[in-house]
């Protein structure tokens, strides 16, 4: 099938944005723009949806997170997927962690395209920070993804919101799709346990925050399926 253009565009975007010849205020400029259009793109394909669902029916797949802190990884997809109106099911958290996301298909697509983006992103800032010398340097890296997803999670929110404000008539959609999607999670497991809280020892929390306050949020490769 052939992309949509709106998502080409995207894609584009976010090539000039991580060009190692683009200036700050360049790429802040790339990616802000690719977060509108991406946004933009969800909310188009639930409007259309809602005359016709078969155009955009709830779908699932199930994502294999590799090592090192793919429990870590993990949690940056189910964030991602939580703002951009999907559910994670959490199915294997040591080794190879494995995810199950349920969501419309479109918006499918657009949890892939930002989280395997933003995995890249964040090997790249890991792979830039400075361990203290008093931390160790897996607690540090854990703590940095936590503050990294943290910021991920508040600017999706926030954009995503936006764009459904924007359009005339799509809160009541959107519900309606929610809907679907949570019955489809819940039908697959009626039994779920909620993830319980984790003990970080690591200092990186705040520059992992401040690496993902100025993330590029979409990317243009593809990720391990199940």
């Amino acid at each position: 099938m052939a992309e949509a253009p709106l998502l080409a565009r995207v894609r584009k975007l976010l090539a000039k944005a991580e060009d190692p010849a683009c200036t700050p205020p360049e790429a802040e400029a790339f990616t802000a723009k690719a977060a509108e259009l991406i946004a933009k793109y969800g909310i188009d394909q639930a409007l259309l949806a809602g005359a016709d669902p078969a155009l955009d029916p709830v779908g699932d797949r199930v994502l294999s997170v590799e090592p090192p802190y793919s429990r870590d990884k993990a949690a940056l997809l189910g964030a991602v997927a939580l703002a951009l109106r999907c559910k994670a099911v959490h199915l294997e958290r040591r080794g190879t962690a494995r995810v199950h996301l349920f969501g419309h298909s479109a918006d499918l697509e657009r949890v892939e395209l930002l989280f395997t983006s933003l995995l890249i992103q964040a090997a790249h800032g890991l792979a830039a920070a400075v361990v203290p010398r008093h931390d160790h340097p897996a607690a540090f890296r854990r703590s940095w993804l936590v503050g990294f997803t943290e910021a991920i999670r508040a600017r999706l929110t926030v954009t995503e919101q936006a764009a459904a404000a924007a359009a005339p008539g799509a809160g009541l959609v959107l519900v309606d799709r929610a809907e679907v999607v949570e019955r489809r999670r819940d039908e697959t497991y009626p039994k779920l346990a909620r993830l319980g809280p984790r003990r970080l020892t690591g200092t990186g929390r705040g520059q992992g925050y401040a690496a993902g306050r100025t993330a590029d949020l979409g990317g243009a490769r593809s990720l391990h399926r199940s």
